[in-house]
């Protein structure tokens, strides 16, 4: 069958690359791809409406739509494709609120006896800050709506959440998503994440990663979209995922299906686990997480493309995930500015095809000619593969050393165990 990947990031790169492994795949396209997808599928054009995309996917006999990033959930892709009876990975928009609105899913989660974080949520600035000031610091201001990953702020002072609240609510650096917030008490312990492919019956855990937001070593700068990630998690092993399934995402499935809401597509759920070893949901994302595709695909054993078309044709109790043993690593490398304003348009130098044990996935690039550039504030990820920890990250560090542009920045302790 041939496949159609939606999106231009790491994550895309790496969810293609995947697909374009299946036995199943005659061909790979990404909409619209970047510099690095046209190694593994044909780049084609953006659309300017889900409509016209599902009439190009009709018209080219497309068997399976696979939605990388959260805004076409969020703004109704499948919901479209389904109409026009196309079969798509990814939840509808009522399922996308989960990701869309933190308000919602904290809804959710408080329905469905999920652990989590003590919050409000709050419209209006004057209510925002005396809840700040009344709760004090540490606290974490959310924007409710979607931010790239960036809406997030985790402040060590009352000033510090007053400043976000501000940027959020009246200098409306997220727009509309920051007009609502949710604040939320800050929850000490180590961040780990756990995604599942769900068919709206059956849910099938994948391995367990760990992603690191901060954008400097020793947890410094703002948080980011992510700037490195590893597999297994040094927090939570991969034995655990059966019983996150049960504790966690089994009850918010339930109680989306009370409402009459079904998910199909990746579920992501954001642990914080705490030094008792309790396990705290701090987001749910309704996609699969970037930076840490690039790992838990690359353990991935099972035919990607096949557990996707089971999941959307409902016939995902039917087949089993297997992984590899091996731990992967990865680490991004990000333009000078990110995650605020970059430069776009430097050349990259030194990269290479991807080998058996070191994976270069692009992100935010483009090709100009021969040259490729770059294009946004996450350029590049490298993943390394090897038995153990120490040796994969060494690998996917030798990797990125090859690699040069102008003010190419990446941390130097993805994986330790200290930082986040």
């Amino acid at each position: 069958m041939k496949v159609l990947v939606v999106g231009s990031g790491g994550r895309e790169h790496a969810i293609a690359w995947k697909l374009a492994q299946s036995a199943q795949v005659e061909k790979v396209f990404c909409c619209p791809g970047n510099a690095g997808t046209v190694e593994v599928a044909e780049n084609i054009p953006s659309f300017s409406d889900f409509y016209k995309m599902a009439d190009w996917a009709l018209g080219n006999d497309i068997g399976l739509t696979v939605v990388g990033p959260e805004a076409p959930l969020a703004d109704g892709i499948s919901d479209i494709f389904l109409e026009k009876g196309l079969k798509i990975f990814g939840p509808k928009k009522a399922a996308a609120r989960l990701e869309a609105s933190k308000s919602f899913a904290k809804e959710i989660m408080l329905a469905s006896g999920v652990k989590t974080a003590e919050g409000k949520v709050f419209s209006a600035f004057e209510e925002a800050k005396s809840y700040v000031e009344e709760k004090g610091a540490p606290i974490v201001v959310k924007a409710d709506g979607l931010a790239a990953g960036k809406g997030v702020v985790v402040a060590t002072s009352e000033s510090e959440a007053i400043d976000a609240l501000k940027e959020m609510m009246l200098d409306k650096r997220f727009g509309d998503s920051g007009a609502s917030v949710v604040i939320e008490k800050c929850l000490e312990g180590k961040e780990s994440s756990v995604m599942a492919i769900v068919d709206g019956e059956t849910v099938r855990p994948l391995v367990i990663s760990r992603d690191f937001k901060r954008l400097q070593d020793n947890d410094k700068g703002p948080n980011t979209g992510g700037m490195g990630a590893i597999s297994p998690s040094n927090i939570i092993p991969d034995s655990e995922a059966p019983r996150v399934m049960e504790e966690v995402f089994k009850p918010v499935l339930s109680e989306l299906k009370k409402r009459g809401v079904d998910f199909c597509g990746f579920l992501y759920a954001g642990l914080m686990i705490t030094p008792e070893g309790e396990a705290n949901v701090l987001e749910f994302n309704c996609r699969l997480g970037d930076p840490e595709t690039q790992v838990i695909l690359a353990r991935l054993e099972s035919d990607l493309a096949e557990l996707l078309l089971a999941a959307a044709e409902g016939k995902l109790s039917e087949k089993e995930i297997k992984n590899s043993p091996t731990t992967a690593a990865c680490v991004v490398a990000s333009s000078k500015g990110y995650p605020l304003k970059v430069e776009d348009g430097k050349e990259i130098e030194g990269l290479f095809k991807g080998r058996a044990d070191q994976i270069v996935f692009q992100a935010g690039t483009r090709a100009e000619g021969e040259k490729v550039l770059t294009k946004g504030g996450r350029v590049l990820v490298v993943t390394g593969l090897d038995k153990d920890l120490p040796t994969a990250l060494k690998k996917a560090y030798q990797g990125l050393e090859e690699i040069q542009f102008e003010g190419m920045h990446y941390r130097s302790d993805i994986g330790q165990l200290g930082s986040s």
